[in-house]
């Protein structure tokens, strides 16, 4: 279960104080995907670093008690200099796995053939996402954070075993998705929450949600 207890969040712009949370309480469990639904700009991304523990809280605490991943995208836990292979078996070091496993699954998964040998600093924008990706699936969390800001691949055949894969995590596995449009939170929220003002509205359903997020955009 991942629970945040009286969490607050806020930036100071040029505008001013920008609350993303603001005494949140809540949590996800376990075999219950959530969905958030949020306008762009509202913080997003800031929540779901928060969930996957890469930014504090200004108060409050966030217990994880369970396997929570990065968020989709996030490659702040891979070295530029370091080829895909050695960041696989970096990874898979740090995390108590088998480096072999890790490596052959995310070559395989990847599809990039000789860049996989090559420093991830030379990589596309859409080969880091597709490793980031790959990287993620071959860790096997309890819950998956995926962020729709986040860079995406738009290789046919990645999308299709990516895809495939997830499948089959979700079997066991949860996900919290963010995104501003409800259509691509249908695919995996049994729940669903709507990010506004810096609060966190839980509903039972993505129909209950949409209710109100349709009547505040």
């Amino acid at each position: 279960m991942l629970t945040f207890d009286n969490v607050s969040k806020s930036f100071w712009s040029g505008n001013g104080r920008k609350v993303i949370l603001e005494n949140a309480s809540f949590q996800v469990e376990l075999g219950t995907s959530l969905g958030i639904l949020a306008p762009n700009g509202t913080g997003k991304t800031t929540l779901i670093r928060m969930m996957a523990g890469l930014e504090k809280p200004d108060t409050g605490r966030i217990h994880r008690g369970c396997r929570v991943s990065f968020p989709l995208g996030f490659m702040g836990g891979v070295l530029p200099k370091l080829t895909g292979r050695e960041n696989c078996r970096y990874i898979a070091k740090l995390y108590g796995l088998d480096p072999d496993y890790i490596e052959a699954f995310s070559y395989w998964m990847t599809g990039i053939g000789d860049y996989f040998s090559q420093p991830l600093g030379t990589y596309s924008d859409g080969m880091r996402a597709r490793f980031s990706f790959s990287l993620m699936l071959a860790l096997e969390f309890d819950i998956y954070l995926i962020d729709e800001g986040m860079p995406s691949s738009t290789d046919v055949e990645f999308n299709r075993k990516a895809g495939e894969v997830l499948k089959e995590r979700l079997e066991t596995a949860t996900v919290v998705i963010v995104s501003h449009q409800p259509v691509i939170l249908e695919r995996f929220a049994r729940k669903a929450a709507v990010l506004r003002h810096g609060r966190l509205h839980m509903f039972e359903s993505l129909e209950e949600a949409c209710a109100l997020y349709d009547y505040t955009t």
